[in-house]
């Protein structure tokens, strides 16, 4: 008909322009605006698929999920009286998801539940989160963007002051951007500036020269000047290189991990009322030393690959405290020999605090931290909060 006909038109006019120039559908329109604005109607809840069921991986808090107690590890056979089994994960999860207030009834299997749970639950307004921080050892905090959405930046500020009031203080900071595709220009700006007392940030040019944007930090470092190691890897595209360029030509942050994706062209959607909307590529990205990341990347100060870290057994080697009628060094704390007890494994002292390792699975998030205690040590600040 006339209206698939057109919609085939549009995208094959678009095709063959760049890679990122397409035609998008009403739904795939929809499906956009979920992703950038961070709201949807729905539940709350975290989920995968087992044994072709959903299975809830965690409710979010403050949600009707979490208010009408689903548990991680719920598996949710029904919706609606709708069998699950057969259905695709995103099928599930959009009959779970509705406007505002919408009745459903979920139906659930728990463990050490004989029978079925059958729970009557009303839609809301679903807020996630893109920024998650906390702390790796006491002082070194984390913070893990996963996209740039219409909150982003307001929720970058919300963690980081959560770990400036963490007791220990603060004395660094990662930033993990690692597969993060991208999004909205503004907040990568935004999250930018929160560590940048001042300077361009990115600029964008058309083919136009009148038409070259630039954006530029405003003063203040919510962080206080404090060391910052940004990951990236082949996955970090877009708003992400956007703020691991601004960090690394301001000599800022220490960029860590592999060379990221490349994408720097800037996308305009443009809304078709009755057909979706039309997405064109409009402007490049350059940082504020005037590269160009389209198709270069940026690369980081550091290489790390990821790689798994295996433990290596050493043979157990006499020390001087070993030897008979060894001296002592003259504190009078102790003789110089070994304790009875035995020292906890993976734990040291910095100052009066018991580190915590990062986790074992992750080389490059390990690395990153080994990198962010040098660099503390050396600048010697840190930042505190007191209510």
């Amino acid at each position: 008909d006339d209206r698939e006909l057109l919609e085939s038109a549009i995208r094959g006019m678009l095709y063959e322009l760049d890679p990122h120039s397409s035609y998008l559908t009403p739904d795939q329109f929809d499906d956009l605006q979920v992703t950038t604005t961070g709201e949807f109607g729905g539940l709350g809840i975290e989920v995968g698929m087992e044994n072709g069921f959903v299975k809830v991986v965690s409710p979010i808090d403050n949600t009707p999920a979490q208010r009408a107690g689903i548990q991680p590890g719920d598996l949710i056979i029904q919706i609606d009286q709708q069998p699950i089994k057969g259905l695709s994960l995103q099928e599930a999860i959009e009959l779970m998801r509705g406007p505002k207030g919408s009745p459903i009834t979920l139906t659930i299997l728990r463990e050490g539940v004989k029978a079925p749970i059958e729970l009557e639950l009303k839609r809301d307004i679903i807020t996630v989160a893109s920024v998650r921080g906390r702390m790796l050892q006491p002082g070194y905090g984390f913070l893990r963007i996963s996209q740039f959405q219409s909150r982003t930046g307001e929720d970058l500020r919300s963690e980081l002051a959560k770990l400036k009031a963490n007791r220990s203080g603060l004395r660094g900071v990662v930033l993990d951007l690692r597969n993060n595709p991208g999004g909205l220009l503004g907040q990568a700006v935004k999250v930018a500036d929160a560590f940048l007392e001042q300077g361009e940030i990115v600029s964008t040019r058309s083919r136009r020269a009148e038409n070259v944007q630039r954006f530029n930090a405003k003063p203040g470092d919510l962080s206080g000047q404090l060391p910052i190691v940004v990951l990236i890897n082949g996955g970090s595209a877009s708003a992400s290189e956007i703020v691991a360029g601004a960090l690394q030509d301001h000599r800022r942050a220490v960029i860590l991990g592999t060379k990221s994706f490349g994408k720097g062209s800037v996308q305009t959607i443009m809304p078709l009322p009755g057909h979706g909307a039309m997405r064109l590529t409009t402007a490049r990205y350059y940082t504020p030393s005037g590269r160009s990341i389209q198709a270069k990347g940026i690369e980081p100060d550091i290489k790390v690959e990821q790689a798994r870290i295996e433990s290596i057994e050493t043979l157990k080697r006499r020390r001087e405290s070993d030897f008979r009628n060894a001296l002592d060094n003259g504190d009078k704390k102790g003789n110089g020999k070994k304790p009875d007890a035995k020292p906890q494994a993976g734990k040291s002292k910095i100052g009066a605090e018991d580190e915590k390792p990062a986790d074992k699975q992750d080389y490059q998030l390990s690395r990153a931290l080994d990198l962010l205690r040098g660099l503390a040590l050396l600048s010697g600040k840190m930042v505190t909060t007191t209510n």
